[in-house]
């Protein structure tokens, strides 16, 4: 029985949605990415399939200029550019994996420009910024866990989802460090001044015994929350926020700019790019650049000072 086009194009378009959960699969179990990226990645290959059955679009064969529409829509509903490049990457990876399986040749993706971010700037901390953020926490068992939470956070530039998957064997009072994992599962140590230390000490020693015993089972977790279950990235960030609000802080900082807060900090005080790599986890020395807010002329003076004809 011959199809009709458009139970041929409602086929292609089911097809394509199954692949879209082979690439996902592939991502984690092949490529071990972590539960948060894949969990982006169906969101933004998913918003594709949808616009693609709202437009009636076959996406094994949509053209650059669809693809530049579909971006459109996404600026249209309010998405930041951060956000539609992120769509746009996810996309650009699938096509990709598609091609180099042979279940498709076309990857119009491939050569639609990014959408163009500002040049703001991230948001940074000052240290007096910091100490009103600890001075809101209050001295209860929640109040002595968001202390440690602000401490290790400035003291590691630990991404929130890295301090939400931590437990109590992870920060290693000794030795004055905290194992980090990032995206894609990677570990790393960063070391801790001795505040942050004794911060995350005061807490495991007198207030994370009495959250767990909320909760009927035993767990790791080093952030608990107040039923004595571990905070989720998002619970994180809420009471982040809420001490940013209580401190009196422009709103508008998040837990991301602690990390921005530690990359700057490490550079002013004479840190090389690559060892600011490292201790962040970035994979790409361009990445830490922009987070460090490296202006033009401390490259060129850094460039200047360690080249050997400087002086001539």
């Amino acid at each position: 029985m011959t199809c009709s086009p458009s139970e041929r194009l409602e086929r292609s378009q089911d097809e394509f949605e199954r692949r879209a959960g082979e690439f996902c699969t592939y991502l984690r179990d092949v490529r071990n990415l972590s539960p948060n990226t894949i969990r982006a990645y169906e969101t933004d290959l998913q918003a594709l399939v949808e616009w693609a059955r709202r437009e009636g679009v076959d996406p094994f064969h949509v053209s650059h200029g669809q693809i530049r529409e579909w971006l459109a829509e996404l600026r249209g509903a309010g998405y930041a550019t951060t956000t539609q490049n992120r769509h746009l990457s996810a996309v650009r990876s699938l096509y990709k994996w598609l091609v180099s399986r042979d279940i498709t040749d076309e990857d119009a993706a491939a050569a639609v420009a990014s959408p163009k971010l500002s040049k703001r700037l991230p948001s940074t901390l000052s240290d007096s910024d910091v100490g009103r953020l600890l001075s809101a926490c209050s001295d209860d068992p929640e109040g002595l866990r968001d202390r440690a939470l602000i401490e290790l956070l400035y003291a590691s530039g630990a991404r929130i989802s890295e301090a939400s998957a931590l437990d109590v064997r992870d920060v290693d009072v000794r030795q004055r460090q905290v194992r980090l994992f990032g995206k894609g599962a990677k570990e790393r140590v960063v070391p801790l001044y001795p505040r942050a230390v004794e911060a995350v000490q005061a807490y495991v020693r007198d207030a994370r015994p009495s959250l767990s015993c909320c909760s009927g089972r035993a767990t790791n977790a080093l952030f608990l929350s107040s039923r004595g279950n571990r905070m989720s990235a998002a619970a994180l960030r809420e009471r982040f926020e809420r001490l940013v609000e209580l401190a009196g802080l422009d709103p508008s900082i998040t837990p991301h700019a602690m990390r921005h807060t530690f990359a700057t900090q490490l550079l002013d005080g004479g840190a090389d790019l690559r060892s600011v790599q490292e201790l962040l986890g970035h994979e790409s020395l361009s990445t830490t650049q922009i987070y460090t807010h490296l202006s033009v002329e401390r490259l060129k003076a850094a460039a200047l000072q360690a080249h050997p004809r400087s002086g001539e």
